[in-house]
C-alpha cells in the first residue's frame, strides 16, 4: 500500500481508504468490523465516517456508523490509524441532528464531543465540514442560483470554532467536503490572514463520470496544498458493470432511488457501458480500472472505497498496485470527450 502526505499536514494516509456510510444500514455491526479488519490487513490506515451516517440519512439510524466503528476502534492501536469524521451542515432538513445542524461554535463543540463518545476515542485526526454552511449547488446541482442564498455563519467564525477544538486536543486537522473552488480558496485565505488552522483536504466526488474537480479545484488545491479525498470512485456502482449487465441489480441506486439522483442523468448508462467495455477488453475488472484511474491522478491523496460485502472490498483493495496502460488512458479520454461529466 502506498502512503501519501495529506495536504500540508503531517498525516500520511493510505492511497486507498475505507468509507463507512453503509455501516448501520446495509451492513450490520459484525459486517462493519469484518470490513475494517480486512482493510487494515491490506494496509489501509485511513477510515472515513460522518455524524449523519449511515445513508440514506434517517432519524432511526443516524449516528450508527460512528457507533459501529467505535466498538471496533477501542480494541485497535489508535496511533496507527487515521480517523476522519464530518459535521453535518444546514439546508437539507435533518432536524434530528441538533434540531437542525449549523456550522457555528456551539454546534461544532456538540458535534465533536458526540462523535468522540461514539467513536470511543480521545481525538479525531481529520474533522471535516460535510457540506458548506452557505448555499452552494451540490449533490448533482450544476449552476449557482442567487435566489437560493441564505444567511450563513461567516467562514472566519467557523475557523475560529474549529481552532478551539484543535487547541482543546479534540481534533488534529480540519478539512472540507463538497466544496467549490471559491470555498476552498476563501477558507485558506481567511486562515492565513488571521493565523487560524488551514484546511488540509477537500472530500469531493471524483470518478470517470464526474471529473469536474479538474476544472477549477485542481488548480486551487495544488497552490493551496490541499489534498483531494475522492469519494464515490465507482459512481454508486455504475462503474462496476453491474447495472450494465442488469439494470435491476441490487445496489444503492435501486435500493434508494432518491439518494442516487446524481446518476439519473441521460448519458450515465451509455458512458458507464463504454468504460466497462474498455476494462473488459483489456482483461481488467471494471471496478479496478475505475479505482486505478482515480488513484493515479496527481491531485488525489486517497481514494475512499465503499463496499457492502468483503468480497467487493477485497476486489477493490486489489487495485492498489494497478497501473493503467497508455492505451487504456487514451481510450478513457476518448470516452470522456464524448460524454464529459455525465454525473456531476
Amino acid at each position: 500500500m502506498e502512503y501519501r502526505q495529506l495536504g500540508n499536514s503531517g498525516l500520511m494516509v493510505s492511497a486507498l481508504s475505507l468509507g463507512t456510510m453503509t455501516f448501520g444500514e446495509q451492513n450490520s455491526e459484525p459486517e462493519a468490523h469484518a470490513q475494517l479488519d480486512m482493510a487494515v490487513a491490506h494496509g489501509v490506515n485511513f477510515i472515513d465516517t460522518a455524524e449523519m451516517y449511515p445513508v440514506p440519512p434517517r432519524a432511526e439510524t443516524v449516528h450508527r456508523t460512528e457507533t459501529h466503528i467505535g466498538t471496533w476502534l477501542k480494541n485497535q492501536p489508535r496511533d496507527k490509524l487515521i480517523i476522519a469524521s464530518k459535521i453535518a451542515g444546514p439546508s437539507r432538513g435533518f432536524g434530528w441532528i441538533r434540531g437542525g445542524p449549523r456550522i457555528n461554535a456551539a454546534h461544532i463543540e456538540r458535534a465533536v464531543d458526540a462523535s468522540l463518545k461514539r467513536l470511543q476515542t480521545d481525538y479525531i485526526d481529520l474533522y471535516q465540514i460535510h457540506w458548506p454552511d452557505r448555499y452552494v449547488p451540490m449533490f448533482g446541482g450544476r449552476s449557482y442560483d442567487i435566489a437560493n442564498e441564505h444567511e450563513t455563519v461567516p467562514i472566519t467564525e467557523q475557523l475560529e470554532a474549529l481552532a478551539g477544538q484543535i487547541q482543546a486536543g479534540k481534533i488534529r486537522h480540519i478539512g472540507l467536503s463538497n466544496e467549490t473552488p471559491w470555498g476552498v480558496g476563501e477558507f485558506v485565505r481567511c486562515a492565513e490572514q488571521l493565523g487560524l488552522p488551514r484546511v488540509v483536504s477537500v472530500q469531493n466526488a471524483y470518478h470517470l463520470m464526474n471529473r469536474s474537480f479538474e476544472e477549477g479545484l485542481a488548480e486551487v488545491c495544488r497552490h493551496a496544498r490541499v489534498g483531494l479525498l475522492a469519494y464515490s470512485p465507482l459512481a454508486f456502482g455504475w462503474l462496476t458493470g453491474k447495472y450494465t449487465d442488469d439494470p435491476a441489480a441490487i445496489g444503492r441506486c435501486n435500493l434508494f432511488p432518491g439518494f442516487g439522483q446524481r446518476y439519473n442523468k441521460p448519458n450515465v448508462p451509455a458512458a458507464s457501458a463504454k468504460y466497462v467495455h474498455i476494462a473488459r477488453e483489456a482483461g481488467l475488472q471494471p471496478a479496478q480500472m475505475a479505482l486505478a484511474f482515480v488513484r493515479t491522478r496527481w491531485f488525489c491523496s486517497s481514494v475512499i472505497l465503499g463496499a457492502t460485502t468483503t468480497r467487493q472490498l477485497a476486489e477493490n483493495l486489489a487495485s492498489s498496485d494497478l497501473t493503467l496502460s497508455a492505451e487504456i488512458l487514451e481510450a478513457i479520454e476518448n470516452i470522456h470527450s464524448r460524454y464529459p461529466n455525465p454525473a456531476p
